[in-house]
């Protein structure tokens, strides 16, 4: 091997340095990705349970909607 072998970067390795670096990259964007995807999930469910219990409640008071109006209803037909 002489001096200027040394001094002249091997194109082979740099590829694979290149690919190094691109893989890391990727391993990266994929932790990345992986935990806004268990975020995004966490958000939903909580989002899912929070409209159940909205729908839970708008149930309930449209019941008691109903409730007022027959005994308005009932106190009508008595007078």
């Amino acid at each position: 091997m002489t001096a200027s072998d040394t001094a002249r970067p091997d194109p082979i390795r740099q590829e694979i340095a290149a690919l190094g670096e691109q893989v890391d990259r990727l391993l990266d964007t994929v932790r990345r990705l992986n935990e806004e995807n268990r975020s995004l999930r966490h958000s939903q469910e909580q989002l899912a349970n929070e409209r159940a219990g909205l729908m839970a409640r708008n149930e309930q008071a449209r019941s008691r909607v109903e409730a007022m109006i027959q005994r308005l209803k009932a106190l009508e037909n008595n007078n």
